[in-house]
């Protein structure tokens, strides 16, 4: 057979040299892809940034995870078009409330509501498939059923999974450039401290009045510090702007020190937080299997009249508020633990982190939360672009604009906030 029904000529009748220039192309694609990779991990691995490289090969693994899913969805296309349902089953938890002539005549899905304005994906390999989805729509149909799930419907499946990797992974590189541009702005702080009026050898032999130290000043001090109801809300706006001051490293900065390397007052302790950072980005990076179970769940919800995904772009937002405020929280409670036992001291002001401070006397279930709510907004944002690139802006999909104006500066605002001061400020109070 030269060619299908529509007109489509098979590889048996196609030019050799065609699909040699095809072939050549994406595996040249491919290799420079692998190579670059390859090369940057080299590099990682000749600058010692173990923690980038181990979080690099991290990443190497779920887009190989990602492959994989994008395989076998290929592999199986055949055997999951031939598993047929009975067409009563199509009319629930659909994304798009079928035409009103479709649903009296029961013609079901297999007669798509045309789209006006098919977009990118949509048009990449849509007519390479119309032999198979005929063959394979026309074997359930002879049986008086659907599909389970259309050729189609498995293609744009695919696209999806190509799009969530490419969102995840340009997520996790703003991540780890917003994270260290943050920490790069205590360089000053570290130098001024080491080299300037914080003399760790001058700070031992002086008497210091608890109330009168910058940093219980700011988080003890004051009637209102005294309730903890005011305490949280303070330390839930304190988010939004300085999350970290100079007196807060300063004292932090001491308090590890004193704690870990007494005998090296000099200690280059913003290098260690870049490392920090580092080690933290590592954990925060790839898909887990709770999040793939979250993944599925999330589809499921995507019912017509839902309005699902502007209320679940809601659950990251309020976890990162509630993370943000924690870990101010944490600092306003040392500062406030050495002003309830101290009115003057020798030497300098230290703090004692604990894991008491944090929920559940677990600070691991911070780091969970953070990468619950990076690996949720990139999942917010690859869906959007999906249905952008498959189906048009005007999708039903889609939804209305009041609906989708919200989750996008929802999106910006979540990556924004996480990496450049939630996630610095975890690496910094967990020490």
């Amino acid at each position: 057979m030269v060619s299908s029904e529509e007109g489509e000529t098979t590889l048996e009748y196609t030019p050799t040299w065609n699909v040699a220039v095809v072939c050549s192309f994406f595996v040249v694609i491919s290799l420079l892809l692998e190579r670059g990779i390859h090369r940057l991990g080299k590099t990682l691995k000749k600058r010692n940034q173990k923690p980038l490289y181990e979080a690099l090969e991290k990443l190497k693994e779920e887009l190989m995870l990602l492959g994989f899913i994008s395989l076998l969805l290929t592999v199986f296309q055949g055997p999951v078009n031939h598993i047929c349902i009975p067409e009563r089953f199509y009319k629930h938890m659909l994304p798009c409330k079928l035409p009103e002539t479709e649903e009296s005549t029961n013609e079901g899905p297999s007669s798509h509501v045309e789209i006006p304005s098919r977009k990118l994906f949509s048009l990449i390999g849509s007519t390479s498939r119309r032999l198979l989805s005929t063959g394979e729509s026309g074997y359930c149909e002879k049986k008086g059923k659907k599909p389970f799930l259309s050729t189609e419907g498995l293609h744009q499946l695919h696209i999806f999974i190509f799009v969530l990797a490419i969102v995840h992974v340009v997520f996790c590189v703003l991540t780890m450039l917003l994270g260290t541009a943050k920490i790069r702005t205590w360089r000053a702080w570290e130098k001024d401290i080491r080299e300037n009026r914080y003399n760790a050898q001058d700070a031992i032999k002086r008497i210091v009045h608890v109330a009168q130290d910058d940093f219980v000043k700011t988080h003890a001090m004051g009637t209102w510090r005294k309730s903890s109801i005011l305490s949280w809300v303070a330390s839930f706006f304190k988010q939004f702007y300085g999350s970290v001051t100079k007196a807060d490293y300063s004292t932090l900065r001491l308090s590890f020190i004193e704690t870990h390397c007494k005998s090296n007052p000099q200690f280059d302790f913003h290098k260690y937080m870049m490392r920090t950072l580092e080690a933290d980005f590592k954990k925060v990076v790839g898909i887990s299997g709770y999040l793939w179970f979250f993944v599925v769940i999330f589809l499921v919800l995507n019912v017509d009249g839902w309005h699902s995904y502007f209320w679940i772009a809601f659950i990251p937002l309020i976890l990162l508020l509630a993370v943000g405020a924690k870990l101010e929280h944490v600092i306003a409670q040392l500062a406030q633990e050495v002003a309830a036992k101290h009115t003057a001291i020798e030497g300098p002001i230290l703090v004692r982190p604990s894991d008491d401070h944090f929920w559940f006397h677990r600070p691991k279930l911070v780091i969970i939360l953070i990468h619950f709510i990076l690996f949720q907004n990139a999942f917010e944002i690859a869906f959007f672009f999906w249905i952008w690139t498959t189906y048009g802006f005007d999708s039903c999909i889609m939804g209305k604009v009041v609906f989708i104006v919200p989750r996008l500066v929802i999106g910006v605002i979540i990556q924004v906030l996480c990496s450049y001061s939630t996630l610095p400020l975890y690496a910094l109070v967990t020490q």
